[in-house]
């Protein structure tokens, strides 16, 4: 780290990085249990990541729920990782799917409704969140994910 600081490049970099960025935060996440370890994929593939700000001692529940609904949604192996976090903004949740397009994706999330169990875990999991967002990514060639 001491490096770091002294190299001319890198804290000229750090300068004009720091002129763009309005505001910056960083989590240490965890895995779900239950859920699979994210692994390399081919592609072309584009991600959603849904997270979830839950209600502050609603983490257990909602992995509870969850360790249920996972079955539902891996028919198209969409499901790349679940995660929570334990430094950081706290009582948040991260989930990761894989889709070939957003059409495939509208399929995929309209299917799940169709599925004899999921509309009730839906029922009992959206209580438990006080904020969600979603966020459509596209892979760089460099990562893993493709």
């Amino acid at each position: 780290m001491n490096k770091l600081r002294e190299n001319k490049e890198f804290l000229e970099f750090r300068k004009a990085r720091s002129d763009m960025l309005l505001s910056r935060k960083n989590q240490l996440l965890l895995e779900f249990s239950f859920w699979n370890e994210p692994v390399p994929r081919s592609g072309p593939n584009i991600y959603e990541l849904r997270s979830y700000q839950l209600r502050p001692g609603t983490m257990i529940e909602w992995g509870n729920y969850w360790a249920r609904a996972i079955r539902f949604r891996q028919d198209g192996n969409e499901a790349v990782g679940g995660f929570f976090s334990q430094i950081g903004q706290l009582y948040m949740v991260h989930h990761l799917w894989a889709y070939r397009d957003l059409q495939t994706r509208e399929d995929i999330r309209n299917a799940a409704w169709h599925k004899h169990g999921w509309e009730e875990l839906v029922y009992y999991t959206v209580p438990l969140i006080q904020e969600m967002e979603s966020r459509i990514m596209i892979p760089l060639r460099t990562s893993p994910l493709q």
